[in-house]
């Protein structure tokens, strides 16, 4: 099971130096997948969780791919309806080729209204859109000649019945968000149904979870897979790998935009979890 961090690329205290940091932080403690999210309109309701300045993922990613060279870059996840799937299809696949095939591309639906509403696009058709836009860009990738011949991994985000079925329809993987340990393990049961019942291949399972870690043991029915301590953190991700995980994604921001000002506790969390990775890949 690989590991991946989704990396905070908006807020007060991000700026270019700091994405740097993260990325070589994120490369540096040999996890596998640096991962950013998506918004293009910073509208009320996105800047109460993901203020202003929000780097644009395309653009970030492909900027930090020439400053790695082997950690994986992906999104969770860019908002399928906000751009024309061709824009999408050639952004994606020149990042892929660009950055020596480390792209891994994950889509959502989208949740803000306001945002939906500057970009002149129907939030209420938003389900819809994302399944056009899925298929059209696999229609337009089977142009090998433009596109290039390798085959970019689409994870589909989102926690609801549509959002499973879509994986399976679309997907490479289901990517569900911030849940708790037994959502997860309903979960992982939900996508094979839902595999079964289409007649489809099982998608790879490929959640985030929350890195929050605490000194003390959090107990209670809504503890967040990732919220803990390390012990906790470590016995979430050997449930995930038991369930079938391929990649698991430690999501180390939890809403307060300051945060993005005090990077260093999310980074001495990744640095535990590092460290007790590497003790337990030992033979």
């Amino acid at each position: 099971m690989k590991i991946g961090v989704n990396v905070p690329n908006f807020g007060p205290g991000t700026d270019p130096g700091v994405l740097r940091d993260w990325a070589q932080t994120v490369e540096g403690l040999g996890f596998d997948l640096l991962m950013l999210s998506d918004h293009v309109a910073i509208t009320p309701d996105v800047a109460e969780r993901y203020p202003a300045p929000f780097y644009e993922p395309f653009t970030t990613l492909s900027w930090l791919a020439g400053l790695t060279t082997r950690v994986r870059l992906g999104t969770t996840v860019l908002i399928a309806p906000y751009r024309h799937p061709l824009l999408t299809a050639r952004m994606a696949a020149n990042l892929d080729a660009l950055s020596g095939g480390r792209l891994v591309l994950g889509v959502g639906v989208g949740w803000a209204r306001q945002e939906f509403a500057a970009l002149g696009i129907p939030f209420e058709r938003r389900g819809r859109l994302t399944d056009d836009v899925l298929r059209d860009l696999r229609e337009a990738w089977a142009d090998t000649a433009a596109y290039g011949d390798r085959r970019i991994p689409v994870w589909i985000g989102g926690n609801s019945d549509a959002g499973l079925r879509r994986a399976v329809r679309f997907g490479d993987a289901w990517h569900p968000l911030r849940c708790t340990m037994p959502w997860l393990r309903e979960g992982a049961d939900r996508l094979r149904a839902a595999a079964s019942e289409q007649e489809a291949p099982v998608p790879a399972f490929a959640p985030r979870i929350a890195l929050r870690l605490t000194a003390s043991p959090v107990d209670g029915p809504e503890r967040l897979a990732g919220e803990g301590t390390v012990d906790q953190i470590m016995d979430d991700l050997d449930a995930l790998r038991l369930l079938g995980a391929d990649t698991v994604v430690l999501d180390p921001y939890h809403g307060d935009p300051g945060e993005t000002s005090r990077p260093q506790p999310a980074r001495q969390a990744l640095a535990t979890v590092a460290a007790h990775l590497s003790t337990t890949e030992q033979p």
